[in-house]
């Protein structure tokens, strides 16, 4: 454990009125320094970005069938911001999940649902800050939502070890899919990083939904993207010692449950067309973060430069493990 960031923690809790003194459990994540106690979670935001600030602000407005744990406090500096909220019983669901059987998953799946339906109700907050970075480079603040996507391309294309033409096909399958997202003028709030690594299970029920850094204003399947990503690819979004015990196959059924307790939100026109421009949305903001260091073939299937080619050619996951369900929904 770091010791500068068991002081920040500490610093936290003091400057919040609890007791800095009590025992920390250092908690998994990738974009905070997160702490346990008994009974607070402290989390620690080193970007300078002052996200925590939108998720103290939109906790409290969340409705309570989304179980977001009661914010204690928030406060900090820039680059050093945090939020401390009360701990809530369960596990992560994801490290529960291999040892749950098949009707507790679909039940944590249906409840996931109920849960969803509600956020997707709710409207977002007028004095929500902006959110700096989100992860698909889709903006309702734009002339068109897809604008910062082909600026992005553009800036790929100039890349030592990006094809040329795979960033042609990527620019030619957002121009000739855009008017699908058309109107974008969304109202109500997504949560925007929906993964199993944000929902906690008390071995009977979904106890919370955490992590609304990304919340914003977007449309529905947004979320969907993020949950079908994760359920292709579940073993790279979990801690490392259960890696190996996070396999795709047991991931399969979730989709299918996840449409028959929320069909509303398999229901658009368009679906499928949405999915793959989101998709590509995603990748290339990620190619951009990581430009690849060396030509495709030598690197991780798993590289955004190699994601990105499956999702223009189609052979991405939507189309191997969701397609039997995409085509009914198009």
């Amino acid at each position: 454990m770091s010791g500068f960031a068991e002081a920040r923690a500490r610093r936290a809790l003091d400057a919040a009125g609890l007791d800095m003194s009590v025992a920390l459990k250092r908690a998994n994540s990738v974009t905070n320094e997160v702490f346990l106690t008994d009974t607070h979670v402290v989390r620690i935001n080193r970007r300078p970005n002052q996200r925590l600030r939108r998720e103290a602000l939109l906790g409290p407005r969340l409705p309570d069938t989304v179980k977001y744990p009661k914010v204690v406090a928030y406060g900090g500096r820039l680059g050093a911001d945090w939020l401390i909220v009360e701990r809530r019983p369960g596990e992560v669901l994801s490290r529960c999940w291999p040892l749950m059987s098949i009707e507790q998953r679909q039940g944590a799946v249906a409840e996931l649902a109920r849960m969803l339906r509600e956020l997707h109700l709710t409207e977002a907050p007028g004095n929500l800050p902006a959110i700096d970075a989100a992860p698909q480079l889709i903006d309702r603040d734009t002339f068109s939502p897809v604008m910062r996507l082909l600026v992005a391309l553009d800036k790929a294309h100039t890349f030592p070890h990006v094809d040329g033409e795979l960033a042609d096909k990527a620019e030619q399958l957002v121009i000739e899919t855009s008017e699908t997202l058309l109107p974008y003028q969304p109202r109500t709030l997504i949560h925007g990083d929906l993964h199993f690594e944000n929902l906690l299970w008390d071995g009977s029920h979904i106890t919370a939904l955490l992590d609304f850094e990304w919340a914003r204003m977007g449309p529905p399947d947004l979320d969907l993207d993020v949950i079908l990503r994760f359920c292709a690819y579940p073993y790279l979004h979990v801690a490392e010692d259960y890696e190996h015990l996070t396999l795709t196959e047991e991931y399969a059924p979730v989709a299918t449950w996840l449409a028959s307790a929320y069909p509303e939100l398999f229901a658009g026109p368009h679906l499928f067309q949405r999915l793959r421009l989101y998709s590509v949305a995603y990748d290339v903001r990620d190619l951009l973060l990581h430009p690849p260091p060396a030509p495709a073939h030598h690197l991780s299937e798993h590289h955004p430069v190699n994601r990105l080619r499956r999702t223009v050619d189609g052979t991405d996951h939507l189309v191997e493990h969701f397609s039997h369900l995409m085509s009914s929904t198009v």
